[in-house]
């Protein structure tokens, strides 16, 4: 019998190598729904509540779908376009070079200059040339040598990226800070702050209010937070991430990639608005255009190539090698559809490593699975749970539809 969630949740959670999880799934028009809070968390004062569904999420890169809505949110009105120029707006982030490697002491970085702009399209499809330093030794070396961050102060956004593009913008793919880079550049538009915007353009429309760039000093949410606990008493999202969490301790501002916390239950509205594209958020046409493959033939093969990398594992979100995969605006876009599974044009992407979201106009059902961890982190439990979730949510929604037919 394949995994369910109720057994293998419980099961993990009674053997103690995770704490609970908050699972929210619905369809396009609110017909299904499935919302589960599981197990308990611990608070400061050492006090155990169970866990509830409006429990706060550090949402880790999960994020980054809500900042590529608020930057759409600025194509749609005109202020930004996906393949214009970006040189009045963003000067500092188009003149990057690309490095190439180090000179022959391995002390002088060796650097050519961009032979294209980058996009906002490309800073949304993470084919912009920008990489996260730990993804590339060549960039993670010049990272180290002129970049390293000092113990106990912050740094804005422009500081903590600011070493030089891994590759020429358009040409290939690597999972970078392009989208912390897009949620500057709707600051420098709108003349407001990536978090106004989300809590005025994408809360407000959808109905809740609970959302926070790190720190969250609200002390509504702060009681809510489900990483509040004597393991991690700043609340950085030590769990999500598997441990460590300083990004966030060092970030100065609003990050777009990485930095936004919102209940799961509150989050999944956001899905399920994409899903039925219901004009709250986005023009319709926008939204079909987020989920149409963005990559361009040379794009497209690093992309490949980066699949079935060692980052694989975290690049495809619970897809496999084989499966047809591009990347729209806003995560990875599945390219035909699977038996029983994910849909042709179901988006995907997750937070951390506990985190998981899906949105699916073929099947018409979304969903986010948010694993609250136990630390010392249990990865191999985690990413079993995480596809469970994936899995077994499609076969509930099926029984449930099979229900109808029959109550029909």
């Amino acid at each position: 019998m394949a995994d369910n969630i109720e057994t293998s949740f419980q099961a993990a959670t009674d053997a103690g190598k995770i704490n609970g999880a908050v699972i929210c799934a619905t369809n396009g028009n609110g017909t299904f729904t499935y919302n589960k809070a599981l197990g308990e968390r611990t608070l400061l004062s050492g006090e155990k509540k169970p866990q509830q569904l409006d429990d706060v999420l550090f949402l880790a890169s999960a994020t980054k779908l809500v900042t590529s809505i608020a930057v759409l949110q600025c194509v749609d009105d005109g202020l930004l376009s996906l393949t214009g120029d970006l040189s009045s707006i963003a000067p500092d982030l188009l003149s990057k070079q690309v490095i190439t490697g180090f000179s022959v002491d391995g002390e002088t970085p060796v650097l050519e200059p961009a032979t294209q702009p980058i996009t906002l399209e490309m800073l949304l499809t993470h084919t912009s040339g920008m990489a996260y330093d730990f993804l590339n030794p060549t960039v993670q070396k010049w990272s180290a040598k002129f970049n390293a961050p000092e113990e106990g102060k912050t740094r804005p956004l422009e500081k903590s990226f600011s070493y030089p593009l891994a590759f020429q913008p358009g040409t290939s793919w690597m999972y970078g800070p392009g989208l912390d880079w897009a949620g500057r550049i709707l600051e420098r538009v709108t003349g407001r702050t990536l978090g106004e915007h989300v809590l005025e353009r994408i809360c407000k429309p959808l109905g809740f209010a609970d959302a926070q760039f790190y720190p969250v000093t609200r002390e509504d949410m702060r009681a809510r937070l489900v990483d509040l606990n004597p393991s991690d008493p700043q609340g950085l999202g030590r769990a999500v991430l598997g441990g460590g969490g300083e990004m966030n301790l060092r970030g100065e501002g609003d990050f777009g990639g990485h930095g936004l916390f919102v209940p799961g239950i509150d989050y999944v509205k956001i899905l399920r608005s994409l899903l039925a594209n219901d004009g709250k958020l986005l023009k319709p046409q926008t939204v079909d255009d987020m989920f149409t493959d963005h990559l361009g033939p040379e794009a497209a093969k690093g992309h490949q190539v980066a699949l079935a990398g060692p980052g694989g594992i975290f690049f495809g979100v619970g897809t496999e090698m084989g499966m047809k995969r591009g990347h729209g605006l806003g995560g990875l876009l599945m390219l035909e559809s699977v038996e029983g599974w994910y849909g042709e044009r179901t988006m995907s992407w997750g937070g951390g490593q506990t985190l998981a979201w899906f949105i699916d106009p073929t099947n018409n059902l979304c969903g986010v699975g948010a694993i609250q961890a136990a630390l010392p982190f249990d990865m191999a439990t985690v990413v079993q749970l995480k596809q469970t979730f994936r899995k077994d949510i499609y076969r509930k929604y099926a029984a449930w539809k099979e229900e109808q037919k029959a109550a029909a």
